[in-house]
């Protein structure tokens, strides 16, 4: 781990250098780009900015409920240019470990999810059939007769071979006794990611990370988590845009998840940026989980370069 992270605002000769570092940037999204529907001053000049010097921009976001069709049009909201080709978030990087690593077996090839329709779309971006998630029949108060049904199994799919977890703004208890009673019986339990919180209109709120401690408490185990600090997420992102990791940089404003990610993933840097969830006394304290190379106040404090 780093001794200390260079902090860069200000320092013009010192972002000229950061920059010819690296080729490559993979960009958190809430609390580095924006916080809610509120674009950060100078996002979008900076990543302008960034991709005429050639630098390639990938956004990769722990946000399970949008697809990355939702995320192209969130940017081009906010003034910044992506395709779907420019986004790797949790639920796609979720629906391909299922489709082209789990690859579960005929018969038992069903996802129950708990999430929202971010992760539909990518699950059937993938040809992966699933049941729950938006079904407004699991949007309900549990019944005496759903207890008795999921008790004796009468009510669960026999074709569930995995239970995947990820942000979901109608959790409730009838989802979560679903989810606990596939994994009693054999169902791969798995989370899109493990945010505890979400950064949302610069205060804090539930993460995907909250929506599965339920369920990790009441089986006795934790889910393969397939966000960030995932390295499986890495290995993935590398496969699809044969990036060279010593000049690849990971941009984020979480140790546990983007700058664990980058570190933990061997990449040339990490720049943790002070508009989100964690702040400077967090890498240096004693315990810190991980400490960035490069800091900076603000992502568009980029611009400021020599």
């Amino acid at each position: 781990m780093a001794a200390s992270a260079k902090y860069l605002t200000g320092d013009g000769a010192g972002i000229k250098d950061f920059l010819d570092k690296f080729d490559t940037f993979l960009f958190d999204c809430d609390g580095v780009l924006w916080s809610g529907d509120h674009v950060f001053e100078g996002v979008p000049e900076t990543l302008l900015l960034l991709r005429s010097k050639g630098k390639r921009i990938v956004f990769v976001t722990n946000n399970s409920t949008k697809s990355r069709q939702d995320y192209v049009k969130k940017l081009a909201g906010m003034g910044i240019v992506a395709g779907p080709d420019d986004v790797f978030g949790s639920s796609y990087s979720a629906a391909v470990y299922i489709s082209r690593i789990l690859k579960l077996p005929p018969g038992k090839n069903k996802v129950y999810v708990i999430g929202e329709a971010g992760v539909e779309q990518e699950l059937a971006s993938e040809g992966i059939p699933f049941i729950g998630a938006t079904d407004a029949r699991f949007r309900r108060d549990i019944t005496p007769e759903d207890f008795a049904g999921l008790a004796d199994g009468s009510l669960l799919d026999p074709e569930v071979g995995a239970v995947l977890c990820g942000l979901d703004f109608h959790i409730n208890y009838l989802k979560l006794a679903h989810g606990l009673h596939y994994i009693r019986r054999g169902a791969r339990f798995l989370a899109t990611n493990l945010d505890s919180t979400l950064p949302m209109h610069h205060d804090i709120f539930l993460g995907a990370g909250s929506c599965s401690v339920p369920l990790a408490n009441a089986v006795g185990e934790q889910p393969l988590a397939l966000g960030k600090p995932s390295q499986a997420m890495m290995d993935a992102i590398e496969g699809k845009f044969l990036l060279d990791r010593a000049r690849t940089c990971m941009v984020g404003d979480r140790l546990n998840t983007d700058i664990k990610f980058g570190i933990e993933g061997k990449l040339g840097g990490t720049l943790h940026v002070l508009t989100g969830v964690n702040s400077k006394a967090d890498w240096e304290a004693k315990d810190a989980i991980a400490v960035p190379a490069f800091y900076a106040d603000k992502l568009s404090d980029l611009r400021d370069c020599a």
